[in-house]
């Protein structure tokens, strides 16, 4: 049977500790970071599938070596396409992430969040699909934290119904671990930012920062900006993945870089990358917002010999270039239009 320790290692990890094509079912996969880890595990060398109800994520995000399933996580009958098509991993990242929309619609957090995962978890018990990496989130299950940065010891107590909803399937997950049916990895992800990210998205603000400036626009800084964050690079987030694809190991695991970053410096840094001389609104406090937050990941070191290692300055400048890429591509685009609406005129 597996290891009932939310922390501790398990001979599971060595059961699983193979040089191997493994074939992945991803739940979010047209998503930001759920997209990255597809093409990442493609990369890899591995098969991917990708679930996903479109309603959040993007077509033009899909790898077109993957397999899409376009439906939505709560749908049932899941289980002869994981028999079917031979899967071996889940990683599951879909869900509702909007800690407002939580807030102002609980049932449909659950529903989604709790449920959904629900139907997930039963269609794996039915195909004998074992190892199941679920995406949590650091930044709302531990809620004010009292250390820093704080490791997976430090209590519980989300503030919103959204991180009650993530840290309820973390129970689920390891009930069913201790019910000898599923190996799962559980991450507790910090603040992801990279490409792909959506500048619409409230936890999105490398992208919403990037975006504003480069159109021209201030962007709002809500309260003073001295609330501070973990940002990690979701390139950091792809090698996690794929160093678990290759030694398995169940548990619960921070994946932070350590450092906090005021949401102050962050605009800083990027409007100086982007040589932007806009300034900043700043606006009233979001309600519930928490103050700081941080994580240690050297739990995750000792699992898989890897931690995040990305600088906020080495991922910021890759994370840039995209969004200047996408800018001068949308410019390249609307000048063409504009060329053909006078020829037509």
């Amino acid at each position: 049977m597996a290891a009932e320790g939310p922390h501790s290692f398990s001979s599971i990890g060595l059961l699983y500790n193979r040089a191997m094509t493994e074939t992945l079912l991803i739940t979010g996969g047209a998503g930001f970071i759920a997209s990255n880890l597809a093409d990442a595990a493609l990369a890899a060398g591995h098969r991917v599938l990708i679930l996903d109800s479109l309603v959040g994520g993007s077509r033009e995000n899909l790898p077109k070596e993957a397999v899409f399933l376009h439906r939505d996580i709560r749908d049932t009958g899941l289980e002869p396409v994981l028999k079917a098509e031979g899967v071996t991993v889940v990683s599951h990242h879909a869900a509702q992430a909007n800690v407002r929309v939580s807030l102002e619609e609980p049932v449909l957090d659950a529903a989604i969040n709790i449920m959904g995962g629900l139907e997930l978890i039963r269609a794996c018990e039915q195909a004998g699909v074992r190892r199941f990496l679920f995406a949590s989130s650091g930044g709302t299950v531990y809620g004010e934290q009292s250390e820093f940065p704080c490791t997976e010891e430090h209590p519980t107590a989300p503030t919103s119904p959204y991180g009650c909803s993530k840290l309820a399937f973390e129970e689920y997950l390891r009930a069913y671990q201790r019910l000898d049916i599923l190996d799962p990895v559980i991450l507790r992800y910090a603040n992801v930012y990279g490409a792909r990210q959506n500048a619409k998205g409230e936890a999105g603000i490398v992208a919403i920062i990037a975006e504003h400036l480069l159109d021209g626009r201030p962007p709002t800084i809500f309260g003073d900006g001295e609330q501070t964050r973990d940002y990690v690079h979701v390139g950091d987030v792809c090698e996690i993945q794929n160093r678990l694809l290759e030694r398995w190991v169940p548990g619960i695991y921070n994946v932070g870089t350590g450092v906090e970053t005021s949401v102050n410096e962050l605009y800083e840094r990027i409007s100086r990358r982007l040589a932007s001389p806009i300034e900043a609104i700043h606006g009233p406090p979001k309600e519930g917002e928490l103050r700081r937050s941080c994580l240690d990941a050297f739990l995750l070191e000792e699992a898989i010999g890897f931690r995040p290692t990305t600088t906020i300055e080495e991922g910021l400048d890759h994370t840039l270039q995209y969004y200047v890429d996408r800018a001068s591509e949308s410019q390249a685009k609307a000048r063409a239009l504009r060329r053909s609406l006078q020829r037509d005129l």
